[in-house]
């Protein structure tokens, strides 16, 4: 495998995707345990968005080493690593996706045991996580456009 120019119209695509998804998990009302716990839908909303928003950010990851580096990874903690040896991300944010990587995971094979009152915690407190890797990774993307491909 060798090394491509990413799709620009990939990575856009997954940041608006991260973008749109933190935009709709802000709607929620998460400054009033009493008001989200009011609408169960606040859960199941809660849930899906976080859900799309991590898998956004790890497949644009995902696409960062596969066509950029020729690196493929079939673990989404394998992409924080893939990351940070090629100097995309910092210890500290490769460490950060590491652990928002293993939470995705445990939200899409452990569904069960992820309950709603943790779902308002991680949405209530640490929602800039997410949008923090995304900003890392606009930013380097922003940086290298030598890596981007502007056909479609």
């Amino acid at each position: 495998m060798m090394p491509q120019k990413m799709s620009r119209r990939v990575v856009t695509d997954r940041l608006e995707w991260v973008e749109k998804m933190l935009a709709e998990l802000r709607a929620l009302p998460l400054d009033s345990r009493e008001e989200f716990f009011a609408d169960k839908r606040n859960t199941w909303t809660a849930e899906s968005c976080l859900r799309r928003a991590l898998e956004a950010l790890l497949d644009l990851g995902r696409h960062v080493l596969a066509k950029g580096f020729a690196v493929g990874v079939s673990e989404y903690k394998e992409i924080a690593q893939g990351l940070r040896e090629y100097g995309v991300l910092d210890e500290s944010d490769a460490s950060l996706m590491r652990v928002l990587a293993g939470y995705r995971n445990r939200m899409v094979h452990f569904y069960h045991e992820v309950g709603a009152e943790e779902l308002y915690e991680i949405c209530s407190t640490q929602l800039g996580d997410v949008g923090q890797l995304a900003y890392v990774l606009k930013t380097w993307l922003a940086n290298h456009p030598e890596f981007l491909d502007d056909m479609l």
